[in-house]
């Protein structure tokens, strides 16, 4: 059974090997390298399995399953160098539905992986859509349909639809779109989305002069609705 993953692992070396061996199961690997970015990309992509690394910056692995598993029941397999009863309760506490302690071998890892996705029944089957009318975001496949037709796009434009079809009808600032894009970059200017916002309008609307899938709200940004 294959699965989207999500590793979120400190160390480079671990979250590279963590990489290779599931792919090798025939997963796809999302990798994060801070407990922030595990809930946020965990939020946004609805992973079949998250394998999450105790001792993370800005937000432990503790307190990611805390939070994690309040907003859903997707499953969470810890890892941590801490070994004793006391931590390896507490975190099956937390919502966590394994638990391997480090080091661990990669072999009895992937088995516990298998193990884990057979029992929850996830697998990429299971991934969610975002969707408004038409058109449909796949953020697993990293693909955009517009009326059954697949829109090719580049990575700055699927982020971009990707976060307005997760919320239609919401209205997104340039600000908040710029920050999907590319973070807190001072030297990238709130005008990049307006030029990506009107090459999508090419490739998913009709007439892009007149839009009637991505508009614009005067004086706020940009939405998406379900015309």
């Amino acid at each position: 059974m294959c699965a989207y993953v999500l590793v979120a692992e400190d160390d480079p070396k671990q979250a590279e090997l963590l990489r290779r061996y599931l792919e090798r199961e025939g997963h796809e690997v999302l990798v994060v390298h801070d407990g922030r970015s595990a809930i946020d990309e965990a939020r946004r992509v609805d992973p079949g399995l998250v394998v999450l690394d105790v001792m993370m910056p800005k937000v432990d692995g503790l307190d990611v399953c805390r939070v994690l598993r309040a907003e859903s029941d997707l499953p969470i397999l810890m890892l941590t160098a801490r070994s004793t009863e006391d931590d390896l309760l507490l975190g099956l506490d937390l919502g966590a539905d394994d638990y391997v302690a480090k080091p661990y071998s990669p072999r009895e890892l992937m088995a516990r992986v298998r193990t884990l996705l057979r029992r929850t029944g996830r697998s990429q089957d299971d991934r969610r859509l975002f969707q408004a009318g038409d058109l449909v975001v796949d953020p697993v496949r990293h693909t955009v349909t517009a009326a059954d037709t697949l829109v090719e796009c580049t990575l700055a434009e699927f982020r971009i639809i990707e976060t307005l079809a997760a919320e239609p009808e919401r209205v997104f600032t340039r600000k908040q779109l710029l920050e999907r894009i590319h973070g807190f970059d001072r030297f990238i200017t709130e005008r990049t989305v307006d030029v990506h916002v009107m090459n999508l309008r090419k490739k998913i609307e009709p007439d892009p002069r007149r839009p009637v899938r991505l508009l614009t709200v005067y004086g706020v940004g940009y939405k998406l609705t379900h015309a």
